[in-house]
């Protein structure tokens, strides 16, 4: 599951570093519920199928994001409780539940929290998309020294990845949440906020059945 060069530390150690640490990343999920996850995907996988490839891509994305280095790594779960946290991400990554009606709101609220917390940059990313690459994200957290706004732009017209040097609850508010215009609402809000945004390369996220061709070789194999 994790990068094959790095030692992952336990979540005590992260907890302890992250007092140290200016930068984080937060992994947006859900957990694999059969059912309950991937859901527009379950016609075509059937439910434990698109609840394992919500695990797997899951997984891929924690892996990238334990080969940060430096960077405080956290996860943040919709559906999940201590007991099956504990038995899966949970003893390798800190974790919280999300908080908030929509997508927006659980995003700011986590943003809310990590400045609150001390840390001076922080990253989300999502888990949908098997292109992210650790390369990608330490790319964020750079322009993030330069811009006070980050995104990653997926080709469905949603983001992958937004980074902030300070909290910007605007960013959030207003948004179609799953349209193809989630992305241009958001520029055009970053704009009346006075936050010119680096742009990442566009990478495409998993979502419905036809974009299970863009799987990598070694997921489709479990899949299909």
């Amino acid at each position: 599951m994790l990068c094959g060069e790095c030692t992952v530390p336990t979540s005590q150690d992260k907890v302890k570093r992250a007092r140290h640490q200016q930068e984080i990343c937060i992994i947006f999920s859900r957990y694999p519920r059969p059912g309950a996850s991937k859901t527009r995907l379950i016609p075509h996988l059937g439910p434990e199928g698109a609840a394992g490839l919500q695990r797997r891509m899951t997984e891929a994305v924690a892996g990238q994001a334990a080969c940060l280095g430096q960077v405080h790594v956290e996860l943040a779960m919709a559906g999940a409780t201590e007991d099956e946290m504990a038995s899966w991400l949970g003893k390798q990554f800190p974790w919280q539940q999300q908080v908030g009606e929509d997508l927006g709101q659980r995003m700011d609220f986590a943003f809310g929290q990590a400045f609150k917390r001390g840390f001076q940059r922080v990253v989300i990313v999502g888990a949908d998309c098997p292109e992210l690459s650790t390369d990608m994200i330490t790319q964020a957290f750079q322009e993030l020294r330069e811009k006070e706004l980050v995104l990653g732009p997926t080709s469905d017209g949603g983001y992958y990845l937004v980074g902030l040097r300070r909290p910007a609850p605007a960013l959030f508010a207003g948004i179609s949440w799953g349209s193809d215009r989630v992305l241009v609402q958001t520029l055009a809000i970053a704009r009346k906020q006075g936050l010119p945004p680096a742009l990442l390369a566009k990478l495409s996220d998993v979502d419905l059945p036809d974009d299970l061709k863009k799987l990598p070789p070694s997921l489709r194999g479990e899949l299909f």
